[in-house]
């Protein structure tokens, strides 16, 4: 190519000529070439962003002019053992806030309320302890123009925890009368930081309150009997709960269960006889015994926590001193925590049964020693029977049993229970 003209220049333009490829053409076409690159990258030329040709700034400073809001996200960026309550806020300066996510490692958003105006966000509860957490925080000036800010923290690992021991059984199918009973191993004293951390629904929907007995228990109940076939579903949320100074839940857990069968009997301990009430037809009339005049029954509406096929009573565990111990008690059934039972007898005369009440306080039903025989009134009552079903006590000389002895919370009244 030794003499050739290099392509696209011509002998015109600009005063080059033909020449060789270091002739002195070549440095003044590049230099040309520069300049017309840097007018174009921002000098001032029209629409450099610079002065156009009448003097005036134009629109391409304020368009990229950075917001005005300022997002601030408390705890600060990096920051450990936050606390689970309380600590967590966003806020927005010179604007308002967009988008608040906050999301633990495994994707679980934290459910928030902004407040009016969209100035500040906060958790509706608390956080889970141990946990570490994601923030991402967008807010817009006047301008429409957004900032974002992006954190993450994490939550204090407690010394001091607690959990609830709940009961129906996750998966059951119990009675009407079953209340979603909670025990707390550490007495509590932020009842209403507990409480809301326990949720309780049905399905079909009906009103559900939960009620304290003491620091370490909380029941929930609808106000009369559930329907036959609810599905009802208790959310534990306990996980960093700051149940009292210091001691926080380390529970998060989901538990459902299903309401069977409608199925209340009626103890007449005047009558001596018990009526078992099936989806509100009469099925079955069993002659009972019940306490003794010295150690009668009490009174109100039971619910079966507890079944025994077979089981021992000693007199000394509910305060008889040594009065009875009886092996091999068949088809027994708890009605109280303070020993009532329903259950079978077998050492009492078989004309016992609905003629005389002899009992230490239980309600007898004629049985066989050890339950072997599954035709007797006690092994149909115990086959028929599911945890939660309701045995209402009447006509007997004694007071109504506590609503916190057993599951027997429908012994007060709704108002009451509410208050």
């Amino acid at each position: 190519m030794n003499g050739q003209p290099i392509s696209g220049a011509s002998a015109g333009a600009g005063g080059a000529r033909r020449g060789r490829g270091t002739g002195k053409g070549l440095p003044a076409l590049v230099l040309g070439a520069l300049l017309v690159l840097v007018t174009a990258c921002g000098g001032s030329g029209p629409g450099s962003g610079g002065k156009g040709g009448d003097g005036k700034k134009d629109g391409g400073a304020v368009e990229n002019a950075a917001s005005q809001a300022v997002v601030t996200i408390t705890p600060e960026d990096g920051a450990d053992a936050v606390a689970t309550s309380g600590a967590l806020k966003v806020t927005a300066v010179k604007g308002k806030l967009t988008t608040v996510t906050v999301t633990d490692t495994k994707g679980k958003q934290v459910e928030g309320r902004a407040a009016a105006g969209g100035t500040s966000w906060e958790p509706v509860r608390h956080l889970a302890s141990g946990t570490k957490y994601k923030v991402h925080a967008v807010a817009k000036d006047a301008e429409g123009r957004e900032s974002a800010k992006d954190t993450t923290f994490t939550t204090l690992v407690p010394k001091n925890t607690f959990i609830g021991h709940y009961t129906p059984e996750d998966g059951s199918t119990v009675g009407v009368g079953m209340p979603v009973s909670i025990n707390f191993t550490r007495g509590i004293t932020n009842p209403e930081a507990v409480e809301a951390a326990i949720k309780v629904t049905a399905e079909p929907s009906v009103p559900i309150e939960g009620h304290w007995f003491g620091n370490d228990r909380l029941d929930f109940r609808p106000e009369k009997y559930w329907a036959a076939g609810t599905k009802v579903t208790v959310r534990l949320d306990l996980d960093g709960v700051e149940g009292r100074p210091g001691v926080y839940g380390k529970q998060a857990k989901t538990v459902k269960f299903t309401i069977g069968r409608s199925q209340v009997s009626t103890v007449d301990a005047s009558e001596k006889t018990m009526k078992v009430v099936r989806d509100g037809k009469l099925i079955k009339t069993i002659p009972i015994t019940a306490g003794a005049p010295s150690t009668t029954t009490y009174n109100g509406q039971m619910v079966i926590s507890e079944k025994y096929k077979v089981t021992r009573m000693n007199g000394a565990t509910v305060g008889f001193g040594g009065e009875y111990d009886i092996k091999d008690v068949p088809h027994a059934m708890r009605l109280s925590t303070s020993g009532t039972f329903v259950h079978g007898n077998y050492w009492a005369s078989s004309g016992t049964f609905g003629s005389a009440n002899v009992s230490h306080g239980c309600v007898g039903l004629r049985d066989v020693r050890g339950a072997w025989d599954g035709g007797t009134p006690a092994a149909w009552f115990y086959d028929n029977s599911l945890i939660g079903d309701v045995v209402i006590v009447k006509n007997s000389k004694d007071k109504t049993i506590k609503p916190d002895n057993g599951l027997n919370g429908w012994n007060m009244p709704w108002s009451e229970w509410v208050a």
